[in-house]
């Protein structure tokens, strides 16, 4: 019932990756969302944000923001880090995720997505047939429609929990 919304990993932060892997595995692409993802809500790009961005270069990867903010708030954060970037996404749209790979010069079997929300993030890189990542929220402080829609998110969670719990059982 859920399932389009169930995304490939969940781990608590973005910065627990293993990018290293991933590179190894074939992927060259990273899409990522901005608030509460790389940095709280608002934020700047800070020393642990620019760091991995580095790495990632570093690596080989190719980089792109996609964000549902407007201009000025991408633009801001993209100044330190350099990336590509998409603004106003419309996501859960599936439109600016491909335009994300198309400016990456990558595809839905070498490119990965990480956000933290489940109805915008990952419900549309899912949708788009890219790999996705969720991780935790950096931050509690969030806009009123995020909040509510955590509570939902929550069910959705805890079905996915129990559904890959299930999963991992019969595979042993």
């Amino acid at each position: 019932m859920f399932e389009c919304f169930y995304p490939g990993e969940y781990l608590d932060s973005t910065y627990e990756i293993n990018f290293e892997k991933l590179f190894r595995e074939g992927y060259r692409g990273v899409i990522f969302d901005i608030d509460n993802t790389l940095v709280p809500h608002g934020a700047p790009a800070d020393d642990r944000a620019k760091a991995l961005f580095a790495r990632l270069g570093e690596l080989g990867f190719r980089c792109c923001l996609l964000s549902n903010n407007k201009e000025g708030r991408v633009k801001m954060f993209n100044e330190e880090i350099g990336a590509y970037y998409i603004y106003d996404a419309h996501k859960p749209s599936v439109k600016n995720y491909r335009a994300a790979m198309e400016q990456m010069g990558t595809d839905t079997g070498n490119t990965v997505f990480v956000g933290d929300q489940l109805f915008t993030d990952v419900y549309g890189a899912n949708r788009a047939h890219i790999r996705t990542i969720l991780v935790k929220p950096i931050h509690p402080k969030e806009e009123i429609q995020i909040v509510l829609k955590r509570y939902l998110e929550k069910i959705v969670l805890w079905e996915y929990k129990r559904k890959r719990g299930q999963k991992n059982e019969r595979q042993n």
